[in-house]
């Protein structure tokens, strides 16, 4: 059993079947990518992923616990961290302000200012964004204000926000949307660095094939909201029926 868990997922929208039986099994310490042409239900999945849709049928587990329903501070507490297509930062704080932001949520969502229950001492705090701001390499850059910053930096520090959580999940959708392709390649090699350092899983629904290749251990291909095929790396380019579906366009 993986460490999340979908099972006869069903989302109607009005007449619009979004999602029809979807089963997915995400093992723990891996990179899942679930890709798919548009319109295939992969947003639309996310959703369900992080409790913000609920669907009309099925269920989702993240550890043995459902996420359907609960409000999004309660998914982070969960363990679970989301990366947008759009990076959801404070650009008029520093890099720094940015990153210890997460440390003061409290437990229903609301912030305090002054203290934060699971980090006795504001000498504690700046040392573990320090950290967070070494590992994405962007220490040097803690007091530069992020409006000022490129996409590709902007993502990074979206990516550390998540990171001081401390998430078991990381779901990435599209996180080098808009990128050039050297930006992209940056995101690629901080994911893969991320992973190397942390005990971590990450899901990933993602256009860009180079993206996909480069990270995911395995794949689930979506066609009209249901699972055409999941299966290694290796084996999905070859497939026919994603070849048909979707690969072939955009991989050959």
């Amino acid at each position: 059993m993986g460490i999340l868990e979908v099972k006869g997922v069903n989302k109607r929208f009005g007449g619009l079947q979004a999602l029809g039986n979807v089963n997915l099994s995400v093992t723990e310490n891996t990179v899942h990518a679930i890709i798919g042409p548009n319109g295939a239900g992969k947003s639309t999945l996310l959703n369900c992923l992080v409790g913000k849709l609920i669907p009309d049928t099925g269920s989702v587990m993240f550890d043995g616990q459902s996420v359907l329903g609960r409000k999004p501070h309660e998914i982070n507490q969960m363990g679970i961290s989301r990366v947008f297509q759009t990076p959801e930062i404070f650009g008029d704080l520093t890099v720094m302000e940015n990153v210890m932001i997460p440390c003061f949520a409290k437990r229903d969502g609301s912030f305090r200012l002054h203290a934060f229950e699971s980090v006795p001492n504001e000498k504690e705090l700046v040392e573990k964004a320090e950290q967070i701001l070494i590992d994405v390499n962007m220490i040097d850059q803690r007091n530069q204000h992020a409006a000022s910053m490129s996409r590709g930096d902007k993502r990074r520090l979206e990516m550390a926000m998540c990171l001081v959580q401390e998430p078991r999940l990381l779901l990435l959708d599209e996180p080098t949307a808009g990128m050039a392709r050297a930006d992209t390649n940056n995101t690629i090699d901080l994911l893969k660095e991320i992973k190397a350092k942390r005990d971590i899983t990450m899901a990933i629904i993602e256009h860009d094939m180079h993206v996909v290749f480069s990270l995911a251990e395995r794949i689930t291909v979506l066609a009209q909201g249901t699972p055409l095929v999941e299966d290694t790396p290796e084996n999905i380019k070859g497939h026919p029926k994603v070849q048909e579906a979707y690969l072939g366009q955009a991989h050959g």
